[in-house]
């Protein structure tokens, strides 16, 4: 990973947080999502394969992710931008395609605390800018608006995310120019079963939220057993998902208006 490529990541993390100078539809709910941040750092480092590998489990792991009413305890588009790139950076240090997902989750947990603490920085830091907002409001001077939020806030976002970035991308980079850092055995093995616990864990909470009733459940099931055991691609079950909802659909309908005549 070079200088360019660190100053690029990180320009990315501030683009995709909430808030951001292209807006939250562009940032944080596009360039923000732990997909398309690792597509976007397999793009800037060269390295797409590593960076979808990675970028799926930080997905699936991270899809029940909110922020209510602006909290963010985690930051997650941090957290992908920074693990995919560790994941790159340092895939020569471990063996196998498991130990390089948990490892690109041990990049994302430093990511997602160093992003949800600086986003507290932001906030308080914000208490000025408000303030400066007030007094232009106070004025009448309505020319001047948007200065607070363009200047004000837009200065004070950037560098609460692309400093600290920087920070943590270069301490990645020069352990990468070393030839990567030693990792024990044990390490290796905790983080491969970490990032396996953690994709689990994000399909179990969307599970939460969707699964309603018992026949959701053999819906699911149904699901897995097409992808496991016939092995169909995603895209195949759904157009077989489509096909069996159309058909319950028709069905139930009919049974309606029976019963309504």
């Amino acid at each position: 990973m070079n200088t360019m490529q660190v100053i690029l990541i990180a320009l990315f993390i501030y683009l995709g947080a909430i808030g951001s100078i292209v807006g939250n539809t562009i940032g944080w709910y596009c360039l923000g999502r732990p997909l398309i941040a690792a597509f976007v750092v397999g793009l800037i480092m060269g390295d797409m394969s590593t960076a979808m590998l990675v970028g799926i489990p930080l997905q699936i792991a991270y899809l029940a992710n909110v922020t209510p009413g602006g909290a963010v305890a985690w930051d997650l588009s941090y957290a992908t931008y920074i693990g995919t790139a560790m994941a790159i950076a340092l895939k020569g240090t471990v063996g196998d395609e498991a130990a390089l997902i948990g490892l690109a989750f041990t990049g994302a947990g430093v990511g997602g605390v160093v992003g949800g603490t600086m986003w507290n920085v932001h906030y308080a830091l914000d208490v000025f800018v408000n303030r400066w907002a007030n007094k232009v409001a106070a004025s009448g001077n309505t020319k001047k608006m948007w200065m607070p939020n363009v200047i004000g806030g837009q200065a004070i976002g950037f560098l609460c995310r692309f400093i600290p970035a920087i920070i943590v991308l270069s301490a990645i980079r020069v352990a990468g120019a070393a030839g990567g850092i030693a990792i024990p055995d044990w390490f290796v093995t905790g983080i491969s079963a970490f990032g396996s616990m953690m994709a689990a864990l994000g399909m179990g909470i969307i599970l939460s939220f969707l699964v309603k009733k018992g026949v959701h459940w053999a819906i699911f099931l149904g699901g897995f057993v097409l992808v496991t055991y016939f092995g169909l691609s995603t895209m195949a079950v759904a157009v077989i998902a489509t096909i069996v909802a159309v058909i319950s659909y028709f069905v139930m309908s009919g049974s309606t208006i029976e019963e309504a005549a």
